[in-house]
């Protein structure tokens, strides 16, 4: 899958507006989540990191397998990842298949570390935001107060 959303050459962050697309990523994840419960099904999380393979993934995935089984969700038997220097979100090929597969319903969510693993141009973020929701996915992160 490609992923499209609209790219930004520079990058648009401001606090009101991280405060914002914050409390519209808890919205969707809400939404998401109530109607998974609503018709009976577990929560099904795909973790995506950007990080190296081997040790530095493992290291990722680690504390999200506990966060996961803390809330009494299920993560996915597949990972996701892009490695080096992150490319615009539209553009990493790993972000691509992990919203694919939680599209085609393998999972109601994307679970990552932080926000600064997906983007933090506001505009793109926004539009991942957007574009996941319009699937019924929701974009989660380990850190709450990313």
């Amino acid at each position: 899958m490609t992923y499209h959303c609209g790219t930004s050459a520079r990058i648009t962050t401001s606090r009101s507006g991280d405060a914002r697309l914050e409390a519209l990523r808890r919205h969707f994840e809400r939404e998401a989540i109530d109607r998974a419960v609503h018709y009976g099904r577990t929560i099904r999380v795909a973790p995506y990191t950007l990080t190296m393979p081997g040790a530095e993934r493992c290291a990722d995935l680690e504390p999200i397998e506990t966060y996961v089984g803390a809330r009494g969700w299920l993560r996915t038997r597949s990972t996701f990842g892009d490695i080096g220097q992150p490319l615009p979100i539209a553009r990493r090929s790993g972000f691509g298949a992990a919203c694919k597969y939680a599209a085609q319903g393998s999972a109601e969510g994307i679970i990552a570390i932080g926000r600064p693993a997906i983007t933090l141009d506001n505009d793109a973020y926004r539009d991942v935001l957007e574009f996941l929701n319009e699937r019924a996915v929701f974009l989660t992160f380990l850190s709450q107060d990313s």
